[in-house]
């Protein structure tokens, strides 16, 4: 497939800068296990994003990241609450539970958000035996649904969670794209708003690999070397996930790619809008868009375009836009879709796929 694809945001390619750090984190010889000049480099560059105070370690992957920052805040017999439709608890298989050995209590959300309810209705729970514990929050920012929480909203889920003893965890795969669409900065709606440990993805912002886990709280963080090693996390060559990451945080290029995706996806929402037989039917908060359309179109659209069908029975689609998205891309792309609309074909049964989260 040689143009854009707008299934997800991990179909992309690597940004430019990231390309050209890594190969310059390439040159040499340096320590292993982050004592090298680029790791040291990057966690600068953390502290002057979310604190001095900031402990950052980087991991391979979102799930290993989510897994292993739960780890450092429950114990196997608490439990981790979340929205329902959260990836921890959708498309991680059983990770952060494998990993944690703890229980996940899924909690409807609205529009991908949970408030601070979904921490009341588990505090009958506190100091009974025969019920696994709640230990922490996670909240996804932005959500799976392409939507967002605001700096109070998190905030008022934290206080929650604190004043009971619960610590809070932010899944930020998508936390550039969240803090674009608000205007806040990256700690401005993660620590400053109560969140305790947060994993910060940058593979859907441009990067090749690897994702980091910030901790607000140094105290927190005592034993998540031995976590992250345990769980095959600790990467020996880490300087070239260190490298992107500081080439990321250098001179807003997070910012710019987050607010090029999350454009894209508003230019692609607003002219599917206007195409009969298309309902936007989520908030475009972020880069991701939701909509209905006839089965028999959306058919027709998949033999040229690639995209994941969200919800079979509501005939629902999702369609994420990239980094390097172009206006050309979506123009090209609603092109194809006002064409199978005008012409879907026959009804072939059930839509190929089926519902897929966030990935």
């Amino acid at each position: 497939m040689t143009h854009a694809s707008f299934a997800s945001d991990n179909n992309s390619g690597v940004h430019p800068r990231v390309m050209q750090a890594l190969a310059q984190a390439n040159a040499g010889h340096h320590p292993a296990y982050g004592d090298d000049p680029h790791t040291a480099r990057a966690r600068e560059l953390f502290a002057e994003h979310f604190g001095p105070q900031a402990q950052v370690f980087f991991v391979y992957n979102g799930t290993g990241a989510n897994a292993t920052a739960l780890a450092a805040l429950v114990q196997p017999w608490q439990a981790v609450i979340c929205c329902a439709g959260a990836h921890i608890n959708v498309d991680e298989c059983g990770a952060p539970e494998r990993v944690t050995g703890a229980k996940l209590y899924a909690e409807p959300g609205r529009d991908g958000r949970i408030g601070p309810e979904a921490v009341d209705r588990h505090l009958h729970c506190l100091g009974f035996a025969h019920h696994s514990q709640p230990g922490a929050v996670s909240l996804t920012q932005a959500t799976e649904l392409g939507t967002v929480y605001t700096p109070d909203e998190v905030r008022a889920v934290a206080e929650r969670a604190h004043a009971h003893g619960l610590a809070v965890h932010m899944d930020g795969a998508r936390l550039a794209n969240a803090a674009a669409a608000l205007g806040c900065s990256l700690r401005e709606i993660s620590f400053d708003a109560g969140v305790d440990v947060l994993s910060f993805g940058g593979t859907k912002n441009g990067l090749m690999f690897g994702e980091a886990v910030v901790f607000a709280d140094p105290g927190r963080a005592r034993a998540f070397p031995y976590i992250r090693k345990q769980a095959t996390q600790l990467h020996s060559k880490m300087r070239f996930i260190a490298a992107q990451y500081a080439a990321l945080l250098e001179d807003g290029l997070w910012l710019d790619n987050a607010r090029n995706a999350n454009a894209m996806a508003r230019r692609l929402a607003e002219g599917a809008a206007a195409l009969p037989g298309v309902r936007i039917s989520r908030p475009v908060q972020t880069n991701a868009v939701f909509a209905h359309m006839p089965p028999q179109a959306a058919r027709a659209l998949l033999q040229k375009q690639f995209f994941y069908i969200w919800d079979q029975a509501a005939g629902e689609v999702r369609w994420v836009a990239s980094f390097d998205t172009t206006p050309a891309d979506v123009d090209a792309f609603l092109a194809d879709l006002a064409l199978a609309l005008e012409h879907p074909g026959p009804d072939g049964g059930v839509l190929p796929g089926g519902h897929v989260s966030a990935t």
